[in-house]
């Protein structure tokens, strides 16, 4: 996985975390949920980056 990547993904993970407790705090329920919804976008995105990863380190086994 590319470290942009990765960067970018730990932001938006943060991002959302950000954006939920926002939400809290402020009551605001729909603030919280796009949080919420920010966060889980982030790990899809970092779960699919370490999928090409492991095909990567699959392909890279075989050509040994």
């Amino acid at each position: 996985m590319g470290a942009k990547d990765k960067a970018k993904n730990v932001t938006e993970d943060l991002g959302g975390k950000a954006k939920e407790a926002a939400g809290k705090v402020t009551d605001n329920e729909r603030l919280e949920a796009e949080g919420r919804m920010d966060q889980t976008e982030a790990d899809v995105k970092q779960r699919g980056e370490q999928l090409k990863d492991a095909g990567e380190d699959v392909k890279d086994a075989f050509r040994r």
